[in-house]
């Protein structure tokens, strides 16, 4: 399993907008295939950072999404609204489990 983090500061009048765009879009990429979690965090000190965080069965499941129309469409719409460069990880859990 991959899990995907991705930090992005937005424009503290922009907020909504992507929250909105969010909104919209979080279904459609839930239902992308390999995709097994997805939610969104909101820093407690910086109201305009939010974090996406995702969970994908492989790395190629990710990269299809990244390369998907989907993909496209919503960073094309969000990355206009950031006041900073967005950073991302892909990680592996290294707690595992019984």
């Amino acid at each position: 399993m991959i899990i995907r983090i991705v930090k992005m500061t937005f424009h503290p009048n922009e907020v909504v907008n992507f929250l909105k765009i969010f909104n919209s879009s979080k279904e459609y990429i839930r239902n992308m295939e390999g995709c097994t979690h997805l939610e969104l965090l909101n820093d407690i000190n910086t109201s305009n950072i939010f974090f996406t965080y995702s969970h994908w069965l492989t790395e190629n499941d990710l990269n299809n999404y990244r390369k998907s129309e989907l993909f496209k469409s919503v960073w094309g719409k969000t990355k206009i609204l950031f006041a900073a460069k967005a950073e991302a990880w892909s990680v592996k859990s290294l707690d595992l489990k019984r």
